[in-house]
């Protein structure tokens, strides 16, 4: 496959069918129908695409027998082979992509062969331009593969989600459950300066206190002077030890806890001890898969959990609208064994078809097939070798509903 007419074969034909631009025009044939259905065409003795003007014809055939994908093009005048040495060829292959696949031809036998691959899918709007006796010929036609068009409503209807292959960190998922828990932090004892007795409380367990407000009033044994007792934090009363009358002494009389300081505890079960390691990050989601938070696991805690045969680890949740309570069930996701990928698409989205493997790339409402080679998988990406461009948008999620349209819609492997 040549791209902007670089090799000398290229230049030659160039200079004798002129432009090959989708576009071009001037002293054409009258092209074939371009908008067929797939094996609505006249076909010739290989079983290839027969185009003719006037009498005389091409026959088009992709042949991929134990070779890359080539084009063998063979000529004919009133159904008898043309010698292809006296036949100047050149084929553009337009994508849905708006990429311009071009070939130049060297005779070979009695056909003309494609210099260069034709990659998949071999789906493409296709413009021929010979010249044969100094008259040029002119065709083109569309041959769709493992195309469909979904409306944008029907396919947001469906479930279909578009995002952008790109890199992506691939490696072992290891699953995690925890409950929420504050933070050790998060709890502040206030305790009477001086012991004496208590003339005054303001606060009752649940209610917010700002850093600096007054929780009590104590009466000094020694002085028997009174002084006041400020919250040194701000947070919710979780504890009232004393109240009027009581004498304060070295029992706090406030426990004040900060509910934005929460942390999840997660629970390792030992099959997962040699691969779950402090420092890694953690994804903490609610337990039907919502994201929460990304965050970090710290060390084992000494103890475990006796009843279900698990250690304990620790991880900071980020709680600033007080929505996690203690108590709570999330649940976490680690990946091991990381690596990142420079092109990587979802594994949901891999779809059979044919022999392949294949994403479905989407531009506006049309959807095509996008043949891959595949390399690391986990349960959430896999990572792609060839096949496909980094940034292309593909179907992430309800790619199997495509596949079923192309399917019905019968673009098939056809030459």
């Amino acid at each position: 496959m040549t791209r902007g007419f670089l090799t000398p074969i290229a230049f030659a034909v160039a200079a004798i069918v002129g432009t090959a631009s989708l576009s071009g025009c001037g002293n054409t044939a009258e092209p074939v129908e371009a908008e067929v259905a797939a094996g609505d065409y006249a076909k010739g003795p290989h079983n290839g695409r027969l185009l003719t003007d006037g009498d005389f014809a091409l026959e088009m055939t992709i042949f991929e027998d134990g070779v890359p994908p080539q084009f063998r093009v063979y000529p004919t005048r009133e159904g008898k082979p043309v010698d292809p040495r006296g036949v100047r060829l050149l084929v553009a292959l337009k994508r849905l992509d708006g990429q311009v696949d071009r070939f130049a031809f060297v005779p070979e036998k009695d056909a003309l062969v494609g210099q260069g691959t034709v990659v998949e899918p071999h789906s493409f709007d296709v413009e021929v331009i010979a010249v044969e006796r100094g008259k040029r010929h002119r065709w083109t036609y569309a041959s769709p593969e493992g195309r469909t068009r979904i409306a944008a409503d029907a396919a947001k209807a469906g479930g279909v989600v578009i995002e952008k292959a790109g890199p992506q960190t691939i490696g072992d998922l290891r699953e995690l459950e925890g409950t929420v828990q504050l933070s050790p932090a998060a709890r502040s004892e206030v305790r009477a300066q001086f012991p004496g007795r208590v003339v005054a409380v303001t606060r009752a367990v649940g209610d917010y206190v700002r850093k600096g407000q007054l929780l009590a009033r104590i009466e000094s044994s020694e002085s028997l002077q009174i002084y006041p007792v400020y919250s040194p934090v701000s947070g919710v009363v979780a504890e009232r030890n004393a109240n009027v009358g009581n004498v304060a002494y070295d029992q706090p009389i406030y426990v004040i806890s900060d509910p934005q300081a929460t942390t999840v505890v997660f629970n390792v079960f030992p099959r997962d001890l040699a691969f779950v390691r402090p420092g890694q990050r953690v994804t903490i989601e609610t337990l039907d898969g919502q994201p929460v938070a990304d965050s970090t696991l710290s060390g084992y805690l000494p103890e475990g959990n006796a009843e279900a045969g698990t250690a304990l680890m620790r991880a900071n949740l980020p709680n600033r609208d007080g929505r996690w309570r203690a108590g709570m069930a999330l649940h976490g996701r680690v990946t091991v064994n990381a690596v990142t990928v420079p092109l990587a698409v979802r594994t949901e989205a891999l779809q059979p078809f044919r022999d392949f493997t294949v994403v479905f790339a989407n531009y506006g409402e049309d959807y095509e097939v996008r043949m891959l080679e595949l390399g690391r998988k986990s349960a959430e990406w896999t990572e792609v070798l060839s096949g496909l461009k980094p940034g292309t948008p593909y179907a992430a999620k309800g790619a199997f509903l495509i596949r079923a349209d192309v399917e019905k819609s019968g673009a098939s492997h056809d030459h």
